[in-house]
């Protein structure tokens, strides 16, 4: 650590800035957790099958509110494999990661807690770990493609305070996607694209939507750990399984015939999904399971949840929308076509600058495919998750809107553009060493900030905090 704060002190404070955070999450999930009463939501909930250990009690006590809902599915997952057909919407990467961890370095608490406390734990654990290093690559990430580190510097602390908050902390693969995902961008920024392209493929086994990042780079690579489980998949659910249920407790079996969840070989009866002459598993059970498709979502009932979506849904066409306006022909031929002429007074650093343009494309696309074909409540922790454009472009209203991140320029810069410069490019500290840090100072003074910049922290803050309180106690949530 002490080496990262004589290298790059932006760097180890973007670190801490991402322990304190996540330390904070951890106790505010735990407090809501104990004071509210959890919701009686219809969702995939199994018995507790092992008899309980002598923590397993308190753990669920402190850190239960982070194994609701889709966290349920993963735990499941590490703790009896694909048991039913269901589960096969949720990639491996994770639950193996969370199965190794528990096996591993915590197997010396077995005589304690029982292997899904060491399962959540180790989500809790891992998850931590892997936001804060997501912080730390999108750091890296913004000071190659942005050149500006200031503004990289930003959007690493807003990332710590991410609206997907509840999602970088909960049992759910948003963690560790967001760190691959921002690794591989990285590495293939710095011209690693082996590595990258590695990191890209892991990707692919933590979230579906791994694919599209693909386009990057190899897409054949990106498919890898997808078609494995597709391949898995068809062999346990259409193949021969004669016998599986004798292998499976009672309550699980009990709790297929509650629900109508499909147990692999039962009956000998095959999914219809067998017999596609493309036998997808993945798309059948986002189809059947939760009507997942194109414009099934725009319903009238449907009218609150696209409200949630609203603050990153406008964040992401205006993110699009100003770099088209800044960069029109850049956009037109897809950054293929560059004259010099053009590229005269255009930005070479920031926001706008045409490294940027491929990130942008590929949040555009991400939004589209999700505001259309998706749960559209989703598509905070799924832009958040997925994407630096989110951060970068409110790191940049950020810088260029809010005055207090403001400072005095020189005595010969005497034009408007060059009459303020942002304290964020500023390279010094404050005080004996101390660099200071522009998002806390914000919200210090957030009485007299801009408009702008409070409907920016708002939106961030009230998506962090919400999401604890409901999230944690089976309510509704992204």
């Amino acid at each position: 650590m002490e080496l990262i704060s004589r290298q790059d002190p932006h760097l180890r404070e973007v670190l801490w800035f991402g322990v304190r955070c996540r330390a904070l999450t951890l106790l505010l999930q735990a407090l809501f957790n104990l004071l509210l009463p959890d919701h009686a939501a219809d969702a995939f909930s199994p018995p507790r099958l092992p008899e309980p250990g002598l923590w397993d009690p308190l753990l669920e006590r402190l850190l239960g509110g982070l194994s609701r809902w889709d966290a349920e599915h993963f735990l499941f997952i590490a703790e009896r494999g694909y048991l039913y057909e269901h589960n096969c919407a949720f990639l491996p990467l994770y639950p193996l990661s969370l199965r190794a961890a528990a096996e591993g370095a915590l197997w010396p608490l077995q005589p304690l807690l029982c292997l899904r406390s060491r399962l959540l734990l180790s989500a809790v654990l891992l998850n931590s770990l892997f936001s804060i290093l997501a912080a730390a690559a999108l750091y890296k990430l913004g000071c190659v493609v942005l050149q500006r580190r200031g503004v990289a510097f930003l959007a690493a602390l807003l990332f710590s305070v991410s609206p997907a908050n509840v999602f970088m902390a909960a049992a759910y693969s948003e963690s560790v996607f967001a760190f691959l995902v921002f690794s591989a961008m990285w590495q293939l920024e710095k011209g690693q694209s082996w590595l990258g392209g590695l990191l890209f493929s892991l990707a692919s086994g933590a979230r579906a939507n791994g694919l599209i990042n693909a386009g990057f780079l190899l897409y054949a690579r990106g498919k890898c750990f997808a078609l494995q489980l597709q391949y898995y998949a068809y062999v346990r659910f259409c193949g021969p399984g004669a016998g599986l249920e004798q292998t499976v407790p009672r309550p699980l079996l009990q709790l297929a015939l509650d629900k109508g969840y499909r147990l692999a070989g039962r009956n000998g009866v095959k999914p219809p999904w067998c017999s596609w002459r493309f036998p997808v598993v993945y798309s059948y059970i986002q189809d059947a399971y939760w009507n997942v498709g194109f414009l099934r979502y725009f319903e009238l009932r449907q009218i609150p949840n696209f409200l949630l979506a609203l603050p990153v849904t406008f964040l992401g066409l205006w993110a699009a929308w100003t770099y088209l306006i800044a960069n029109p022909r850049h956009c037109l031929t897809l950054g293929l076509e560059r004259r010099k002429s053009e590229e005269e007074g255009k930005p070479e650093a920031g926001f706008c600058c045409p490294a940027v343009f491929v990130y942008v494309v590929h949040a555009t696309v991400s939004l589209v495919v999700g505001f259309f074909c998706m749960h559209v409540q989703v598509l905070t922790r799924f832009l958040g998750s997925c994407s630096p454009i989110l951060y970068w472009f409110s790191a940049h209203l950020l810088q260029e809107y809010e005055p207090l991140l403001w400072s005095e320029g020189t005595d010969n810069q005497t034009t408007a553009s060059r009459s303020k410069k942002s304290l964020l490019d500023k390279s010094g500290s404050s005080g004996k060493g101390m660099l200071e840090n522009p998002l806390v100072r914000l919200l210090i003074n957030f009485r007299l900030i801009t408009p702008l910049s409070k409907c920016i922290l708002g939106f961030f803050l009230s998506y962090w905090l919400l999401g604890l309180i409901l999230h944690c106690n089976f309510l509704p949530w992204t």
